[in-house]
């Protein structure tokens, strides 16, 4: 390992790291605006300088220089000094003062390092130049006359999102950053461009003009539009949320958020239940609790063990499973589900239904089979870790319909039969590969037979079996035993005597077979679920909440309340604790803290945040089924896949204009 001296502080660093790297061991800041460290090195900006002895009698740029043994750093000598004013008096030149107006004024990088590295005036008098403004999508609004040509973007959208679609045109004075034909950017991870834009030349068009940073208060949350358990910071201004960012979680996310995380925040004020309801002559009336409460008694009174059911939605959070959970063994009742999609898998172990290789495990996998997934939209963050897989050399195969998963893969067919005859080509690429891997996703796991034959297929191949789930609350629920033998199908099949059925947020169900049972729906929006429901009772999103959240890979991370949920809608757990008072059925807890403890007592690993151990997945003994069907994926439209995405006007135009194909004329300005 090297050993350099950085202003006189020796010290080592790993081969193969950059001087500038070897400048942040040491402790030092060096500013930089194409510099980052999830992206390859462009050395564009030039304001990296340092002095390095030995080497030539000039500054140059720490990003792109390897460190080597015996070298001598500087980074505050005059010579650095002057350099770094002098890039950022051209990196000034043409740079309009927006300050007042722009959207990244008070989190912008040129206003810090102008202001610690500058000169503090300027010597050009000459007109600014003027760069036309492009159109990449709902997502992104440009300002290009800001723009500074530091290539993150186009090194994100080609490196990490895989799609291609921005680049440079022109040279010199005359470069331009644009997208492919001026049109939107098909990436579900396009929003990311404008956390990496150094100025504000890419920015938030969803919340452009809407606030500045800061009047919002900052708030650590978990995303739940799908299972990886995205790390968030929800901002808010008093009780609305205005956008949601990505926290550094190098284990999950990393520092990246798709564009569904991002912005479907605006549909949490739209659509939203802020009052009980009752259906009474068939039509739904407003109603009190109290009022609500009533009618729900009235109707359980007398019900026994078969007559009360549960299904549980995708976006719930812990606490509220297992006091619905909790609810139903008062009755005496085990009909609860939370697989509202109709998966068949065995739960009897966590290892049987987790992601065994973790998201970041993914990445050192030689060899990867998917069945029945599409990573791209059943988990974008996972897509872009095998991404990284398939850059190292990993091989990628597919059982299921092709789609453009931004990397090459090898298909073996749309049916599930290709599981019970495995290619010879598949079976070389898995031969003595360790750490390969077999995921299967929802569109395979409707179907009879495939988790099975799917298990033994990984056996076969020396592979780990990981199930690539869609749903945020649904390895937590499986993990407290929110499941049923038969799923789904168990609870429909006895819609005809059950008394009541509970509805905890699920809305991606169809319940005309519950067309004549008593049903009872506590979510927060007006959508799918509320159809059939007799009584309404408005509850909680998970911004409104603290929420205890397990990820696919069975992390278990805590979200914190931020703002309060509209008129009288109240947390799911609060609603079914006085609900059961009233049932006569009172559970044994009063408030958050009592509830927690209660759950972490009979699941002690939901005690520690982290990352849960699981028990070594037994082998399947005997042939196992043979199996067929056409696999469907589950996400048929990325954007619209849950409540609070289908009431977001960014979300419906996204999957109108990029999915459909739908044009939208822009407004001038």
């Amino acid at each position: 390992m090297p050993k350099v001296k950085v202003d006189g502080v020796e010290i080592e660093v790993p081969q193969g790291a950059t001087v500038l790297q070897a400048c942040e061991m040491a402790g030092k800041e060096i500013p930089r605006f194409c510099y980052h460290e999830r992206l390859t090195i462009a050395g564009n900006c030039r304001m990296c300088l340092v002095e390095v002895k030995p080497g030539p009698p000039k500054p140059q740029a720490s990003c792109a220089l390897p460190a080597a043994d015996n070298q001598e750093i500087f980074t505050t000598t005059p010579m650095v000094k002057k350099a770094r004013e002098g890039v950022m008096e051209f990196l000034l030149i043409n740079h309009p003062l927006d300050c007042p107006i722009c959207d990244q004024g008070g989190e912008c990088d040129l206003q810090d390092q102008a202001m610690a590295y500058g000169r503090g005036h300027s010597r050009f008098d000459e007109n600014k130049r003027a760069v036309t403004e492009k159109y990449m999508g709902p997502v992104v609004k440009t300002i290009m006359t800001r723009c500074i040509q530091c290539t993150r973007c186009v090194r994100f959208a080609e490196e990490v999102a895989g799609v291609e679609e921005i680049g440079a045109i022109g040279r010199g004075e005359n470069m331009e950053i644009t997208s492919y034909l001026e049109g939107a950017i098909t990436s579900e991870l396009s929003g990311n461009v404008v956390d990496l834009c150094p100025v504000g030349a890419l920015v938030s068009k969803p919340y452009s003009f809407e606030a500045r940073p800061w009047e919002l208060r900052k708030v650590p949350g978990i995303d739940v539009m799908d299972a990886l358990g995205t790390n968030i910071r929800i901002d808010h201004r008093l009780r609305e949320v205005m956008r949601a960012l990505p926290r550094v979680n190098d284990d999950v996310n990393e520092e990246w958020a798709n564009d569904k995380t991002r912005h479907a925040v605006d549909g949490l004020i739209r659509n939203r239940l802020d009052r009980p309801w009752v259906r009474v002559g068939g039509k739904l009336q407003p109603a009190s609790w109290e009022d609500a409460f009533a009618a729900i008694a009235e109707r359980l009174d007398g019900a026994g063990a078969d007559g009360v059911a549960a299904i549980a939605g995708d976006l719930q959070d812990l606490e509220s499973v297992y006091a619905m959970k909790q609810l139903l063994a008062a009755f005496g009742s085990s009909l609860h589900e939370s697989r509202q999609d109709g998966a068949k898998f065995d739960v009897s172990s966590p290892a049987a239904y987790r992601f065994i290789a973790t998201i970041a495990g993914i990445e050192t996998a030689p060899a990867i089979l998917l069945v029945g997934a599409n990573p791209r939209w059943e988990a974008s963050l996972v897509n872009t870790r095998i991404r990284k897989a398939v850059k190292a050399g990993a091989k990628v195969f597919r059982i299921g319909p092709p789609v453009d998963l931004t990397y090459p893969v090898t298909e073996l067919g749309e049916s599930l039969s290709a599981l019970g005859d495995l290619p010879q080509q598949l079976k070389d690429a898995f031969a003595g590969k360790e750490n390969a891997a077999l995921i299967v996703g929802m569109g395979a796991l409707v179907h009879d037979g495939a988790y099975e034959a799917a298990r033994a297929a990984a056996g076969a191949l020396g592979a780990s079996f990981n199930v690539l789930h869609t749903a945020a609350s649904r390895v937590g629920a499986l993990d407290i035993g929110f499941a049923t033998d038969g799923g789904v199908d168990a609870i429909r099949a006895k819609a005809g005597s059950l008394k009541a059925l509970f509805l905890l947020g699920a809305d991606e169900l169809d319940t005309s077979v519950f067309a004549d049972t008593f049903t009872i729906y506590i979510g927060t929006h007006g959508d799918r679920g509320v159809r059939h429901a007799d009584v309404i009772l408005p509850s909680a999103a998970y911004t409104e909440k603290h929420g205890t959240y397990v990820n696919l890979e069975g992390r278990v991370q805590l979200s914190e309340f931020a703002v309060f949920p509209p008129g009288e809608a109240r947390e799911d757990w609060t609603i079914l604790r006085a609900l059961s008072q009233v049932l006569g059925k009172t559970l044994p807890f009063d408030d958050l803290g009592q509830l927690r403890a209660a759950m972490r007592t009979e699941y002690p690993h939901l005690g520690e945040t982290g990352l849960s151990e699981a028990a070594a997945l037994s082998p399947i003994t005997g042939t196992a089924p043979s199996v067929s069907g056409e696999i469907i994926y589950p996400i048929d439209d990325f954007y619209l896949t849950n409540p609070i995405a289908r009431s977001s006007p960014t979300m419906q135009r996204c999957s109108a204009e990029i999915l459909h194909g739908q044009t939208f004329q822009e407004a001038a300005e």
